[in-house]
């Protein structure tokens, strides 16, 4: 998968969309990153530690699998914004958030839509 085009689809897909970006299982960037013009609202250690925290809750949540099914997604919603963790496949995971008043359902249908579209 080229990951620098999927998640400029992502960007593109909603103007609410301010961030996203994927990772391996080893939290090294595969491609993304936040929208232009956007200002990150984590420093640079912060959004790292954010990252690595998200890898660390993806592997413990794969444990779970075998009794739950895999997760499809997970959302964060804090009083500034919305942070989804989407599991791609059994190796990757990709980080997206958005603006408060993003409609949640609309991300994730557009994110899911856009991972089918691109492993094609």
């Amino acid at each position: 998968m080229d990951y620098e085009k999927f998640c400029s689809e992502i960007l593109n897909s909603d103007p609410k969309i301010r961030f996203a970006t994927a990772y391996d299982e080893w939290a090294v960037k595969l491609g993304g990153g936040i929208r232009e013009g956007v200002t990150n609202l984590l420093t640079e250690r912060r959004e790292n530690e954010l990252v690595n925290l998200s890898v660390m809750d993806w592997k413990a949540r794969k444990e779970m699998s075998q009794w739950l099914g895999k997760t499809i997604y997970t959302l964060a919603e804090y009083d500034k914004v919305k942070r989804f963790s989407f599991y791609l496949g059994d190796d990757n995971l990709l980080l997206v958030s958005a603006e408060k008043d993003a409609d949640t359902n609309k991300v994730v249908d557009n994110v899911i839509k856009l991972y089918y579209k691109n492993i094609e």
